[in-house]
């Protein structure tokens, strides 16, 4: 059967690519990039930022086991504009999981923006989790449910070429006699089109991304070793417009990962590790299709997708570990736009583990809202 079955894929993958275009996850429905606009100088406005999610995994192997999310995000901001440039946004965010009577999160949210021409900058709350735009292997798509907010500094680049997004994101804060360690995770996802052929519908990108975890610090009571982990992808990406009324697109990539531990002790059971990440699609009127095939040797991202790791998260088999990961997924994405600014997604993703020869599935729905609403002018003296 696996025989049979990576014959097909390869197969089905030679055969877009002769007509072909790019695919990686479309979470465009999950991104959010607050606006800097000059018409907007002097006001003051509330901006609202919801989430309702469900999903469930239907997992029972031993590197993630299965659980369901449940619940709600709700992010209301006061912005205002002193100038054409900036933005200032101060709120709080709120986290409601279902089945609990508490609230999971209450934190209060800060934000600087400057933009000027293709430069931004962003100080505070960044845009963060599926707005950097990494593949899952190093950034799991569950962390737009988990770990919501991002805080540090952020350096965005948008031309007609190039985007680049440089960020740091401050975990966690040591004090002296900490009895915890300082985490800060950081990278850089940058993006260049090669091709862009509007024309007949063509579009070539080379794709960079790295993300770098340090666990660490010097003022603290413990007796840990730091840690230093580094994660690297690069790759190509391809996309194709059609001129039909039901099928929009065609799209495919391919990736080469890559992890290294540069920690000073060995705490990880691989040192280094890599991984082929390659994804074929085709964008429809009613859905998106997806076929993917991910191969891992050592693999490890302390921020990515478990199951593309070779390392256990589960709660059962905590040491357990599986050198060699081989994954043939499957991905039925829909998005409907039911007004402006509010989204409902559902997605079904099934899954089938070459090594241990079982299918196993996703599925989840979500809806995002993000929407401003004019308060006032204020005018200073």
């Amino acid at each position: 059967m696996r025989k049979y079955l990576l014959k097909g894929l390869a197969i089905g993958i030679l055969c877009f690519i002769n007509q072909l275009a790019w695919a990686q996850l479309d979470n465009r429905a999950f991104q959010y990039r607050p606006a800097v606009r000059a018409d907007y100088q002097n006001q003051l406005r509330l901006a609202v930022q919801g989430f309702l999610f469900t999903k469930d995994n239907e997992y029972f192997n031993k590197i993630f086991e299965g659980r369901t999310y449940y619940g709600t995000q709700l992010a209301p901001r006061l912005v205002y504009f002193p100038s054409a440039e900036i933005r200032l946004e101060a709120g709080v965010f709120l986290w409601k999981d279902y089945g609990t009577p508490r609230l999971r999160q209450v934190r209060p949210l800060f934000t600087a923006i400057y933009q000027h021409g293709p430069h931004r900058i962003v100080f505070g709350n960044i845009d963060a989790h599926l707005n950097h735009g990494y593949i899952e292997p190093i950034f799991d798509f569950e962390r737009v449910m988990l770990n919501r907010l991002e805080e540090g500094m952020q350096y965005q680049l948008n031309t007609r070429r190039i985007s680049l997004d440089a960020w740091v994101d401050w975990q966690r804060q040591q004090y002296r006699f900490s009895n915890f360690q300082e985490e800060v995770a950081g990278g850089l996802v940058a993006d260049a089109k090669v091709v862009n052929d509007s024309t007949r519908g063509w579009l070539v990108r080379v794709p960079f991304q790295f993300l770098a975890i340090h666990r660490g610090g010097q003022i603290d009571t413990l007796d840990k070793p730091l840690t230093t982990l580094f994660n690297v992808a690069s790759g190509v990406r391809v996309r194709k417009e059609l001129a039909s009324s039901f099928f929009h697109a065609v799209h495919a990539d391919a990736y080469g990962v890559y992890y290294h531990d540069y920690s000073f002790t060995k705490v990880l059971p691989y040192k280094s590790g890599t991984g082929l990440y390659l994804n074929a699609g085709v964008d429809t009127r009613l859905t998106k299709l997806q076929l993917g095939y991910w191969r891992g040797n050592g693999f490890i991202a302390p921020q990515g997708g478990p199951l593309y790791q070779s390392i256990s998260y589960t709660v059962n088999s905590p040491g357990y570990t599986e050198k060699r990961r081989e994954l043939l997924i499957a991905r039925f994405f829909s998005d409907y736009q039911l007004t402006k600014g509010l989204t409902l997604s559902t997605r079904f993703e099934p899954f089938y583990d070459f090594t241990n020869r079982y299918f196993e599935f996703s599925f989840g729905t979500y809806i995002n809202f993000n929407t401003e609403f004019f308060l006032t002018t204020l005018r200073r003296e």
